[in-house]
């Protein structure tokens, strides 16, 4: 299912966080929002869950405007794994699991067969099986963000939004999240993820979408956009950028502090 935003305007208390924005997403697709603090991105991705309420403009999951769906509705189209989620305190791996099967129950639809399979695929599809009967505060970070990546995944939305997954993991656990999404865009979800690590973000995305100050000042395949003048209007900073020799990505090589530009 693909996504199209069409002239977004949301923000905060007189504060205009995203502003004017334009965007489509192909089903399918890995698109990774990257820029600044504070640019808007997360604003953007919970204008298109439906969690903050846009100023002006559209949202359209498909054929339809998220926010004219029952909340309902829209939760079968998208899930979100936001930043920092919260557990109830001592559950267990399979018991977060069963909370992306919500959508889906009703006082007509209990439990049923079907939301089982739902969260032993989740399970299976990122490697959380043998952790079911655990308690997910005793796992490592990386076995965290796996197991909540599956409940998002149980959601079963052929939309999945993550909120900065690989934050606070180190890079053996943050590529193997990374890894993981690309195997869930493989079987034809459509994945947006908001990601700090450009690095990582042009490895594991099909399209970049930087943003600075509220709008989107470049979006394409990592390959077409990465360059250091995206760079340093995006952070302030002088870069090299190399050319990793496996597959070509753009790998960004800081080097001198300058002035950020002017918005």
């Amino acid at each position: 299912m693909d996504i199209r935003v069409e002239q977004l305007t949301a923000g905060y208390a007189g504060h205009t966080a995203v502003d004017r924005v334009d965007l489509t997403v192909g089903s399918g697709q890995v698109v990774a929002i990257v820029g600044p603090n504070g640019c808007g991105k997360s604003t953007l991705l919970r204008c298109v869950a439906r969690l903050h309420q846009p100023r002006s403009g559209k949202v359209f999951a498909g054929d339809a405007d998220v926010w004219e769906l029952r909340q309902r509705d829209a939760a079968h189209r998208i899930a979100l794994l936001p930043q920092a989620p919260q557990a109830p305190e001592a559950v267990t791996v399979a018991g977060l699991v069963r909370y992306g099967r919500h959508p889906h129950q009703g006082l007509f639809r209990q439990w049923s067969h079907e939301d089982e399979e739902a969260v032993t695929r989740a399970l299976e599809a990122t490697g959380t099986t043998g952790l079911a009967d655990r308690r997910l505060d005793q796992l490592s970070g990386g076995q965290r963000q796996r197991c909540w990546l599956a409940m998002a995944l149980a959601q079963e939305t052929p939309i999945v939004l993550l909120d900065e997954p690989t934050s606070a993991l180190d890079i053996g656990h943050a590529v193997e999240v990374l890894d993981l999404v690309r195997e869930v865009a493989a079987e034809g979800r459509t994945i947006v993820m908001v990601v700090h690590d450009l690095a990582g973000a042009a490895r594991y995305a099909d399209t970049l979408v930087a943003m600075r100050a509220g709008r989107i000042v470049a979006s394409g395949p990592p390959r077409e956009i990465v360059d250091a003048d995206l760079v340093r209007e995006l952070y302030g900073i002088e870069a090299e950028i190399l050319t990793a020799t496996s597959d070509g990505t753009p790998v960004v090589v800081p080097t001198v502090s300058v002035p950020p530009v002017a918005a």
